[in-house]
C-alpha cells in the first residue's frame, strides 16, 4: 500500500468517525448549498441517503445479478436487495465482511479479496461465473484502469454492466498529492473501450459532492489543527526529549499533509472531477 493510499485511508477513517454514519461516500447535495450557508453534519447524513438513491437510479431495469466492488459495510447492497437483486459484495477487509453480513442478514454473499485475485478466477469464489452488473463505487482508484476494463470483462456477459462512481482526474498532469491515486479519466475511458465496452450514459456530479469536501476542510482546521497542536505541547511539556524527535523527524511531513489536507477542496476543483458512469459490454 504506497503513501497516498494510506492517505487517503486515514482520510476515510477520519470522514467516517465525522459522520458517525455507516456511508463511506461523499454524498450527494441536492439541492446544491449557497456559498453563505452553514453546513452541518446533519445534512451530510441527508446528502449521504440521497447519493445512494442517485447512484442506484443509474442501475438498467433488465439485470438481476450484481458484483459490488468495494463493498464496504453493505449500505449499497441493501438498497439492491430491497430492489429485488442477488448481491455479491467483494472487498479485502475481513472487518467489513462482520458488517456486511450482519447489515444484510446474510441475504447477500461476501468474498474477502481483491478484485484482481477475483477476476483470476471467478470460479474459485462463487457459482455465479458471470454477472449482470459489476459496481464500483469509490472504490476505483485502488485499482489500475486496465484491472477494471479487463477484469470487468472476464466477469460480465455481452450486454451486461459496469456501473462506476467515483472521483477521476481530469488533469493528467496532477500526479502528486492526496488525490493522486485516483484514475485518469481518459485512460479510464481508452481502456474500457478496448475491453469491449460502450459508454451509454455519465453524469458528473462534482457539484454535488464538493460541499462534502468543504466540510470536512471546515471541521478539521477548527477541530483537528487545534487538537494535534494541543497533543504536541503535551508532549512538548511531558517528555521535552520525545517532542524534539517527533518534531525533527515528523515535522516537515506533517506540515505539508495538514497543508494539502486544508486545500483538499480547492485541489478537487482544479485538478478532478466526480462522475457516474454507465459502461455496457457490446
Amino acid at each position: 500500500m504506497n503513501n497516498v493510499t494510506r492517505y487517503q485511508n486515514a482520510a476515510l477513517q477520519y470522514y467516517r468517525d465525522l459522520t458517525g454514519s455507516s456511508y463511506l461516500h461523499y454524498g450527494y447535495w441536492d439541492p446544491i448549498p449557497a456559498p453563505s450557508d452553514e453546513l452541518t453534519v446533519s445534512q451530510l447524513r441527508v446528502a449521504q441517503e440521497k447519493y445512494a438513491t442517485h447512484l442506484l437510479s443509474f442501475l438498467p431495469t433488465d439485470i438481476h445479478t450484481v458484483l459490488d466492488v468495494g463493498c464496504g459495510n453493505g449500505d449499497n447492497a441493501i438498497a439492491m436487495l430491497e430492489k429485488g437483486l442477488k448481491v455479491e459484495g467483494l472487498a479485502p477487509d475481513p472487518l467489513q465482511e462482520a458488517d456486511f453480513l450482519e447489515r444484510t442478514h446474510g441475504k447477500a454473499i461476501f468474498h474477502v479479496d481483491t478484485f484482481q485475485e477475483f477476476v483470476k478466477d471467478p470460479q474459485k469464489y462463487s457459482p455465479q461465473l458471470t454477472y449482470d452488473l459489476v459496481l464500483f463505487s469509490e472504490s476505483s482508484q485502488y485499482m489500475s484502469p486496465e484491472m477494471i476494463a479487463e477484469g470487468s470483462a472476464t466477469v460480465v456477459k455481452s450486454g451486461s454492466y459496469v456501473l462506476l462512481a467515483d472521483m477521476l482526474r481530469k488533469d493528467p498532469e496532477y500526479r502528486e498529492g492526496m488525490f493522486s491515486n485516483c484514475l485518469v479519466n481518459s485512460d479510464l475511458h481508452k481502456e474500457m473501450e478496448k475491453a469491449g465496452f460502450k459508454l451509454i450514459k455519465t453524469d458528473d456530479i462534482s457539484a454535488h459532492i464538493a460541499p462534502t469536501l468543504d466540510i470536512c476542510v471546515q471541521s478539521f482546521q477548527t477541530f483537528g489543527v487545534s487538537t494535534m497542536k494541543y497533543i504536541a505541547n503535551l508532549i512538548a511539556i511531558a517528555v521535552p526529549p520525545i517532542y524534539k524527535v517527533l518534531r525533527y523527524f515528523l515535522g516537515k511531513q506533517t506540515k505539508k499533509l495538514i497543508t494539502e489536507g486544508l486545500q483538499a477542496s480547492n485541489l478537487f476543483h482544479k485538478h478532478l472531477c466526480y462522475e457516474i458512469q454507465l459502461w455496457q459490454k457490446i
